[in-house]
């Protein structure tokens, strides 16, 4: 049974990986891990997370012709996710990610687009027939993202923008992008660059929402989560688990609270708070893909007893 059809339209990239004792500093060699190859890139990392959820999934992206591109579409396909929109180029190669895990789960990660870039909105309207969702990150085209989520509006599907990763000059193609959505998921540090003079998160989500954005979340990490609706601020604390590897982490938080707000009815705190619990499953894990989890790990870990400070606070704005 699936509990929702969710549309992603994003990268797919192959992962290289090093664990190392302490992330370097710059100009600085530090001896690893050997390295490891996994399947990731945000636009595949939430789509397969959202099947995992329950969802239905479709994917629409880009891969190089080449094995990697091969073993990415694959790989998610072997996971039930729909991958008839991931087109294969030969103008190009297939993403690849570079990352840098330090022993605490934090990480350090260069992307080489390759075929991401190529990535248009192709097909999307009839996709999103029966959608309850479109998620879209920042790892493809700003252009193709807009064309995404103006044909999402158009259907009256609702847009979730994980706003990430952040461009080094966030301009008025992204603003234009974050008033086309209906939900906006950005990381602490995300979202002070995408409103300068808000270094506290809170005030940064209330300034965000006030761009156009009907609903922000600021992922804090171990500190949780903030979320601001129209007329409520909601902070929920994360669950404590022992960090691993983060790198999915994120991914997990989207497509959850995505599934969550919009097709299961949940409201604004309730989908903030299994997306922090999809989210530290997942960071406990190492690995992207591999380390996303099932609806039934969520479901326990949300039943376990909570800890002892406060669940959330709320006030109005």
């Amino acid at each position: 049974m699936t509990l929702g059809k969710i549309i992603v339209l994003g990268s797919l990239n192959m992962d290289l990986s090093i664990r190392v004792p302490r992330l370097p500093r710059p100009g600085e060699t530090i001896s690893g891990t050997d390295v490891a190859r996994g399947a990731g890139g945000k636009g595949a990392n939430q789509a397969l997370a959202a099947r995992r959820l329950g969802a239905q999934v479709a994917l629409v992206g880009m891969v190089g012709a080449d094995q990697f591109g091969a073993e990415l579409r694959d790989g998610l396909a072997a996971g039930g996710v729909d991958v008839s929109g991931v087109g294969v180029t030969a103008a190009g190669p297939t993403g690849v990610a570079l990352i840098v895990v330090g022993p605490d789960g934090d990480n350090m990660i260069t992307i080489s687009p390759g075929a991401n870039a190529k990535v248009v909105a192709r097909d999307l309207r009839a996709r999103l027939e029966g959608a309850h969702a479109l998620l879209l990150q920042l790892e493809v085209p700003i252009a193709a993202c807009r064309a995404a989520a103006d044909a999402a509006r158009s259907a009256g599907v609702p847009v979730v923008l994980n706003a990430a990763p952040l461009p080094e000059h966030p301009g008025a193609d992204l603003t234009g992008l974050i008033r086309r959505s209906d939900v906006l998921v950005v990381n602490e540090t995300e979202a002070a660059g995408l409103v300068p003079g808000h270094a506290d998160p809170t005030d940064a989500a209330v300034a965000l929402r006030d761009l156009g954005v009907p609903e922000v979340v600021v992922t804090l990490g171990e500190h949780g989560a903030i979320a601001v609706g129209a007329n409520e601020v909601t902070h929920v604390p994360a669950f404590p688990v022992d960090a691993v590897d983060a790198v999915g982490a994120g991914d997990a938080f989207c497509a959850e609270f995505a599934l969550a707000r919009t097709a299961g009815g949940a409201d604004l705190r309730t989908a903030t708070r299994r997306a922090c619990a999809a989210g530290a499953l997942a960071a406990a894990r190492p690995g992207a893909q591999t380390s996303l989890p099932r609806r039934d790990e969520v479901d326990r870990l949300l039943s376990a007893p909570a800890p002892r400070r406060p669940e959330v606070s709320e006030h109005a704005t």
